[in-house]
């Protein structure tokens, strides 16, 4: 570790100002407390809340022996806060899931493109039942009427087009 995570009392330079010690000492404070929690992120966080907390006293801090040591313990006393409230709330995992429903944006994009290709190979009526009934959301006696045919074609057309596609999706994928 280099001289920035010296004990406090090393410090030769004693800041007068509450933006001069940010200055001067606050890259220390950060990489004391990502040392700390090992999180860049949240180290800026403590230290932040540290000195936002620290900024309306300053002048009360200044007249100890060590201004550098009493800002250090608070941002370890915030690390461990910050540490029950995560323990309290959160649990870590190896792996964000993704909500449900929700995909990558290129992912959304293969798959829209596949889907494409899928509906483009089947035949004109099958592909028409198909949109009808999941991209309109109709009923197969709406969809029976609008293609001018029996609900049990609509039926029969749909299942045709299902199957024909997951021919073709087993084709593209190499499981058939």
């Amino acid at each position: 570790m280099g001289s920035d995570l010296a004990p406090a009392g090393a410090a030769t330079r004693r800041p007068e100002g509450f933006d001069d010690f940010v200055r001067s000492r606050g890259g220390a404070l950060l990489r004391f407390a990502y040392v700390l929690c090992g999180d860049a992120h949240l180290a800026e966080d403590i230290v932040q809340e540290v000195l936002a907390r620290m900024h309306p006293r300053w002048a009360r801090v200044t007249v100890m022996d060590s201004p550098e040591a009493y800002v250090r313990t608070a941002v370890v006393r915030q690390f461990l806060s910050w540490r029950r409230r995560r323990s309290a709330g959160e649990a870590v995992v190896a792996e964000v899931p993704e909500p449900p429903g929700f995909e990558e944006p290129q992912q959304r994009v293969l798959a829209r493109d596949q889907m494409w290709q899928l509906l483009a190979g089947l035949p004109r009526a099958q592909r028409a039942v198909l949109v009808l009934r999941f991209y309109c959301d109709l009923p197969d006696a709406d969809i029976a009427a609008l293609l001018d045919c029996r609900e049990t074609t609509v039926r029969s057309q749909a299942a045709r087009a299902l199957a024909r596609m997951r021919t073709m999706l087993g084709e593209v994928r190499g499981d058939g």
